[in-house]
């Protein structure tokens, strides 16, 4: 099987190991490098510098939409292109490159949570579980037939960050068990049902910012969905307060007003929402360095009283 891999970031890169498992990788396509750090040096991304190590021949095209880039990928004479995460929208000409066309990793249990970030939402959502969709790409955004879907379920504290190293092995096995068998046409396509189909969409930094008038576990859901970007945010005396670490308080009901810091032991401090509080255990204020909620505490950043508001969208 001779295949292409379009990818760009470090979830890519184990189904870019299990591909080379099963294929003869004849081409890599990923985003090209950005600028990254405070120096702003160009910087590969991960799906680079893996392709790179095992001699694999990388391209980064600026456009995708060329007839220059389909005819280099026809050139390649591929079966098949795997895609995961590669950050575009491919056109028809390039969809239809290989021989068997491009076949997509997607990070959940379509057709939920079509889109750009799939791992985030669910946790967001309040999903209890999630998975990788192995699926025939067609011109839409995540609309093609599913070969096969495996699931896993969403750990009650989980981040997004750490689902999606989960979700980046899970979806290398199927790269390994099943993606030969969809290429020889031993797992037949199923249609998705478009109508329960619900959106992803891309993140911007305004996600990350808390609504204390949800519920606890609403509130607890959207930070560590946020983590690690754009991460959690608040507003404390006007500043913008990274919130690092939560658990879910053993309270029902209403405690004070939303935002409110309402009790505080050695190691944490418990903060009303809408409807039952939250634990802080750990944040950020702005300018300063990480804190666990206990130095936060002792330094009187945080006391009974306090008051976290919603910032202003940017």
């Amino acid at each position: 099987m001779r295949a292409l891999f379009f990818g760009t970031p470090e979830i890519a890169v184990p189904s870019l190991d299990a591909l080379c498992e099963v294929a003869e990788v004849v081409g890599v396509i990923c985003q090209p490098d950005r600028p990254a750090g405070r120096g702003l040096e160009l910087k590969a991304p991960p799906v680079k510098e893996r392709a790179l190590a095992l001699g694999l021949e990388v391209h980064q095209p600026t456009k995708v939409r060329t007839e220059e880039f389909a005819a280099l990928l026809r050139s390649k004479q591929a079966d098949v292109a795997l895609v995961i995460a590669y950050g575009r929208i491919l056109p028809k000409a390039v969809l239809e490159a290989p021989t068997k066309g491009c076949i997509n990793l997607h990070a959940s249990l379509l057709p939920k949570l079509r889109g750009a970030a799939p791992i985030q939402w669910a946790i967001a959502n309040g999903e209890p579980e999630t998975g990788i969709a192995l699926m025939q790409m067609d011109e839409g955004c995540d609309t093609g037939p599913v070969f096969c879907m495996r699931a896993i379920p969403i750990g009650e504290n989980e981040t997004a960050g750490e689902l999606s190293i989960r979700l980046a092995a899970l979806a290398a096995q199927l790269v390994r068990q099943e993606l030969p068998r969809a290429v020889a046409g031993e797992l037949v396509p199923v249609p998705q049902a478009h109508d329960a189909a619900t959106v992803a969409p891309m993140l911007t930094k305004n996600d990350g910012a808390i609504d204390w008038s949800a519920s606890a576990r609403a509130v607890h859901d959207r930070a560590r969905a946020m983590s690690p970007w754009p991460g959690a945010h608040t507003s404390l005396d006007g500043k913008r307060f990274k919130v690092l670490a939560l658990s879910i308080a053993a309270v029902e009901g209403h405690e004070g007003d939303p935002g409110t810091v309402v009790a505080l032991e050695r190691t944490r401090a418990r903060i009303a929402c809408g409807e039952g509080a939250v634990w802080l255990l750990r944040g950020q204020v702005e300018g300063k360095k990480p804190l666990e909620a206990e130095s936060l505490i002792a330094g009187r950043t945080l006391v009974i009283g306090t008051t976290f508001s919603k910032l202003p969208a940017e």
